[in-house]
C-alpha cells in the first residue's frame, strides 16, 4: 500500500507542483505509516523527487502521451493506483490535474476534495481542510470511501526535503486508442518567460496602464522579480495583452507568494482568482480602489510614476548582491 502522486512534468523536467505534492504525501505517509509512489510520465531524471520524500517512481514512456490528454491519463493514473493498491491519491490543482481529478475520482470509485490547504485533520475519519466560496472560506470536508483523491491548493503547503532516494521502476500501462477521442492538433508555446502556472511572483496590470504601448514597464519589473507577467480581463478583452495572461476567477487563478497589481481597481472576479497569493501588493491611482480593501500593502500614486523609481530601487538592490 503506498499514496500515490502524479508528478507533472514539462519538456522533462518536473514542475515545482511535483515537489510540493511529494512534500505533502510524506507527511501523510508518516501519519499513515505507509511509503509514497510517484507516477511520472515521459519525464527525465526522476532522482530528485526522492529529496522530497518519495520512494518509488513509476516511470512511463510513450508517444502517445506526449501530449496531454485527460483520458488517457486518468486511465493511467488509475492503473498505477491500483497496481500500488493506493487508498490516497494526490494531485495538484494545475489546469491539466483540474481536468484530471473528477475523472480519476470516477474511475477509481473514489471520493473527491478539491483546494485541499493542508494535511488531513483526521485519518479516521479521513477529513481535510479546503478552500470554498472562492476562497473566502474553509471547510472541512470529510471522505468514507475507500479510495481518496486529493487535489492540492497551488502554493498551499510548501516545499519540504526529505532524506532518501526514490527507487526508480519502469511502468507500461495499457493505453487504449478509445481513450484518444479528442486528440491535439498543435500546441503553442511561449518562450524565455516565466510561466503564470510555475511563478512564485506575479506582476498584473490593468487599464490603469491606459494602452499596450506602456507594458514595457510590466515587463521590465517581472523581469528583475524573476516574475511572469499578467493582465486583468478587460486588459485581455481589449486585446492588450494575450488571453493566457488573463488571471482571475474567469481566467487563471493565482497563487504566489507574491502578487503585485497595477492599474487594477479589483473586481470581484478577479480578487478572487488571486486571493489565494500570499502577499498582494497594489498600486493604483484611486485610493478607494477595491483592491486596497485586500491589500497586504498598497501604494496610492501613478504606476507611470512609481514603477519607474521601484524598478530603479530594485535593480540597485540586486546589483548590491
Amino acid at each position: 500500500m503506498s499514496i500515490l502522486i502524479y508528478a507533472e512534468s514539462a519538456e522533462g523536467k518536473f514542475k515545482k507542483v511535483a515537489f510540493e505534492l511529494a512534500s505533502y504525501a510524506k507527511k501523510v505517509a508518516e501519519t499513515t505509516g505507509t511509503t509514497v509512489t510517484a507516477l511520472t510520465i515521459n519525464a527525465g531524471d526522476t532522482a530528485e523527487l526522492g529529496k522530497y520524500g518519495v520512494d518509488k517512481v513509476l516511470k512511463v514512456s510513450s508517444d502517445k502521451l506526449n501530449n496531454f490528454n485527460a483520458r488517457a491519463y486518468a486511465d493511467v493514473i488509475k492503473q498505477a493506483a491500483e497496481k500500488e493498491d493506493s487508498k490516497v491519491v494526490v494531485l495538484s490543482s494545475t489546469t491539466d490535474s483540474l481536468y484530471l481529478a473528477p475523472l480519476v475520482a470516477v474511475n477509481l470509485n473514489a471520493g473527491y476534495a478539491s483546494n485541499v490547504v493542508a494535511l488531513p485533520v483526521s485519518t479516521a475519519p479521513f477529513q481535510v481542510k479546503r478552500n470554498a466560496f472562492s476562497n473566502k472560506a474553509f471547510n472541512i470536508t470529510q471522505i468514507d470511501t475507500d479510495v481518496k483523491v486529493l487535489a492540492i491548493g497551488k502554493n498551499s503547503f510548501g516545499l519540504v526535503e526529505a532524506s532518501g532516494a526514490a527507487a526508480a521502476e519502469d511502468f507500461a500501462p495499457a493505453i487504449a486508442d478509445a481513450d484518444f477521442g479528442v486528440q491535439t492538433q498543435s500546441v503553442e508555446k511561449g518562450s524565455g518567460k516565466v510561466t503564470i502556472a510555475d511563478a512564485d511572483v506575479v506582476v498584473s496590470g490593468g487599464r490603469g496602464l491606459k494602452g499596450p504601448e506602456n507594458w514595457g514597464m510590466i515587463e521590465e519589473l517581472a523581469n528583475v522579480l524573476g516574475a511572469a507577467t499578467a493582465c486583468s480581463k478587460p486588459v485581455s478583452d481589449l486585446g492588450w495583452r494575450s488571453h493566457s495572461e488573463h488571471v482571475g476567477q474567469t481566467g487563471k487563478p493565482v497563487a504566489t507568494n507574491l502578487y503585485i497589481a497595477v492599474g487594477i481597481s479589483g473586481a470581484i472576479q478577479h480578487i478572487a482568482g488571486i486571493n489565494s497569493s500570499k502577499v498582494k501588493v497594489v498600486i493604483n491611482s484611486d485610493p478607494e480602489a477595491p483592491f486596497f480593501k485586500v491589500a497586504d500593502y498598497g501604494v496610492v500614486g501613478d504606476a507611470f510614476q512609481v514603477l519607474p523609481a521601484l524598478i530603479e530601487k530594485l535593480k540597485a538592490f540586486k546589483a548590491q548582491q
